[in-house]
């Protein structure tokens, strides 16, 4: 896992900054969430499912606040309901792991933050898109490095003779 990680952690560095320009720290961000719900394939659904949920209701809540002025106390307002919504999404199995949710939120603020693009902008550099983009591809990464770890360490099979003893 280490050499999985230290590898693919280098090459998701250098795909972020001249192929897919999303933020790094979201990819990460994400690739732990895979981890963190169990991995594999289920955990990839999981953790990509939780994370888009969570950049919808950043996406909404940060959207709100614009609607209703965008002042420190609306915005904390819309963020605090957008906390409780995330909190009640775990009501459906999906998305039972809140952490993840959370993660996708928190990876939609700071993508705003970040570059500088708010919720409003109506291009491909929305913030939203960006930090779905990332998450996607931040499990993808934990999918691969997980992949690549267990064929790294897989035993082979002892060779038989044609009486099925070892060699």
């Amino acid at each position: 896992m280490t050499l999985s990680i230290g590898v693919l952690g280098g090459l998701a560095v250098a795909l972020t900054a001249e192929v897919i320009t999303v933020p790094i720290w979201v990819v990460f961000l994400a690739w732990a969430s895979f981890f963190f719900v169990g991995g594999g394939v289920t955990g990839w659904v999981r953790s990509v499912s939780s994370n888009l949920v969570g950049v919808v209701i950043a996406s909404a809540s940060l959207y709100a606040a614009h609607l209703m002025g965008g002042s420190l106390l609306v915005t904390a307002i819309a963020v605090g309901v957008g906390s409780a919504v995330m909190v009640q999404a775990s009501w459906v199995p999906l998305l039972a792991t809140t952490p993840a949710v959370v993660v996708g939120f928190a990876s939609t603020v700071s993508t705003v933050a970040g570059t500088g693009n708010t919720i409003t902008v109506t291009t491909v550099s929305h913030p939203g898109l960006v930090a779905a983009v990332a998450c996607v591809l931040g499990a993808s990464f934990g999918l691969v490095s997980e992949y690549a770890a267990t064929a790294m360490t897989k035993k082979s099979e002892p060779a038989t003779t044609t009486e099925g003893s070892p060699a």
